[in-house]
């Protein structure tokens, strides 16, 4: 069970609007709209790294990161996913999971360090949480 003592770092906070929380993970947009991407924070306080989790919380991660993928490959159409925990900016352990395309901006290195973030207007950035909230939740329920 998730703890209540559970911060979340103040620049993912600052960077991300929240979809939703699986039982492990809060789920996070990142506000660039050029790349549909989610990132994925055990809400697990001083954890940094996968190998800090407990066993059980390791398998849940790697199924809540497999489940969102999914979904969110399926919802955008993308060409491939990559997953990546890097965390050298922000310590506390989470997981970016990032749809790519053949023709989106920084293909086919990584996205880091490629242009500026483009910001999605406010509207929109709550739009596309709660769709990718919804493909998360149906590919959840065996819906797709």
């Amino acid at each position: 069970m998730p703890q209540s003592n559970f911060d979340l770092h103040p620049k993912l906070e600052g960077d991300t609007k929240q979809v939703l929380d699986l039982p492990l993970c809060r789920v996070l947009l990142m506000n660039d709209c050029r790349y549909p991407w989610l990132i994925l924070v055990p809400r697990r306080p001083d954890v940094r790294e996968i190998h800090g989790l407990d066993a059980t919380d390791r398998f849940q991660l790697m199924e809540e990161i497999a489940g969102c993928s999914a979904a969110l490959e399926r919802e955008v159409d993308a060409f491939k996913m990559n997953v990546a925990a890097l965390g050298n900016q922000v310590p506390q352990l989470h997981v970016h999971v990032i749809a790519r395309f053949e023709n989106d901006p920084a293909w086919a290195g990584p996205v880091w360090g490629v242009g500026d973030p483009e910001p999605y207007a406010e509207t929109a950035f709550a739009e596309t949480a709660a769709r990718f909230r919804a493909a998360i939740e149906a590919m959840q329920s065996g819906a797709l």
